[in-house]
């Protein structure tokens, strides 16, 4: 019955407005973003590795070996914030990436662009970051550039990363393994890294007190798989949040995701910036959650494992994999209502990671 009615209801989204130059939007990680890479990237460098559309590509060598490879740039500004900094950010979130594919993290490149100028402390403390989290989650840097450019072409300090894991024999974790009946957990509260770095440019007028939640997930996901090994998604929602990332897995799988926000974990301070600044949570960054969808038969269980971890000790099940309307993620509102949560459609805060 709630299949049926809501289907009545739901409307064709409005076309993706072309833009003839890049525009912020383009890395939201929402339409924008998606729509880049269909008409510029996939057409000339598209594969079947590429087009898979999970956080790694996942590479099958000859000697029976499964490779994951990861690449991501941080931008984000400022450079330090409440729980973190552009440094841990590169590691974590490399390693966060590989790790959704069931796989070990065990590598990480980096590239930096430094703008001339750059305190050297600042480098130095950055540096130091990284190798603090790079122990934490048992990776080691094997290779590295660094390239400067003249004052005022550059924001202080990129990184670029590229992640390399082993994925385990039987493990097939891909987003579009998501199957009806299954269930959805969520490792904890959304929003906290996304309110850390609005509050650290100085743009909320106030003290939220939240530090972002930039944390390596890859233990965690060991821990997972050690109970279950029939995990058949797991997704970082960073860019454009759990509706974004839901809304890629709904159509990588083809099936409908249906949500309880009653069950959606925030934490006050977040929902009082969000209310005040017209933010919805479901769209705020994280970096140190993660979703998970599972086989009923195995929620249970899985949920006491992830709650033993630190990472995930407020994991709570969010919702369900429902089969129509296919491609599509609802959202049973606190009013009882049910309607529509589709992507990210611009920008909503820029420079986020």
């Amino acid at each position: 019955m709630l299949e049926e009615s809501v289907n009545e209801n739901i409307s064709c989204p409005l076309p993706i407005q072309h833009h003839d130059k890049i525009v912020l939007g383009h890395g939201s990680g929402g339409k924008l973003t998606h729509d880049l890479i269909q008409r510029v990237f996939f057409p000339k460098l598209g594969n079947r590795i590429l087009e898979s559309g999970d956080d790694s590509g996942i590479i099958d060598l000859d000697s029976g070996v499964k490779l994951a490879i990861s690449v991501d740039s941080h931008v984000v500004s400022p450079l330090f914030f409440k729980g973190g900094d552009i440094g841990r950010l590169a590691v974590c979130g490399t390693v966060n990436d590989i790790s959704m594919s069931g796989a070990t993290p065990l590598y990480f490149t980096a590239g930096f662009i430094l703008e001339e100028g750059l305190d050297h402390q600042i480098l130095t403390n950055v540096i130091e970051s990284m190798e603090k989290a790079a122990k934490e989650a048992g990776v080691l840097m094997v290779a590295g550039d660094t390239k400067v450019v003249q004052k005022g072409k550059a924001d202080g300090l990129y990184i670029t990363t590229t992640g390399i894991g082993i994925v385990p024999d039987n493990v097939n974790i891909r987003g579009a393994n998501a199957r009806p009946g299954d269930v959805i957990i969520l490792s904890g509260t959304i929003g906290d890294h996304g309110i850390a770095v609005l509050e650290a440019r100085n743009e909320l007028g106030f003290t939220s007190g939240i530090a972002s939640d930039v944390a390596p997930l890859n233990k965690l996901v060991s821990e997972m798989l050690a109970e279950c090994n029939e995990l058949h998604v797991l997704r970082d929602p960073t860019r454009g949040g759990l509706a974004t990332t839901l809304n890629e897995i709904a159509r990588q799988s083809n099936v409908c995701i249906l949500i309880e926000e009653n069950r959606i974990p925030v934490k006050p301070p977040v929902m009082a910036v969000c209310e005040m600044l017209g933010y919805e949570p479901i769209y705020m960054a994280n970096e140190g959650k993660l979703i998970a969808i599972v086989p009923e038969k195995y929620a249970a269980k899985l949920l006491e494992t992830m709650q033993n971890n630190r990472f995930g000790s407020e994991s709570v099940i969010i919702g369900t994999i429902i089969e129509k309307p296919q491609g599509k993620v609802l959202l049973k509102t606190q009013l009882g209502t049910t309607r529509v949560i589709d992507m990210l459609s611009g920008e909503m805060l820029p420079r986020i990671c």
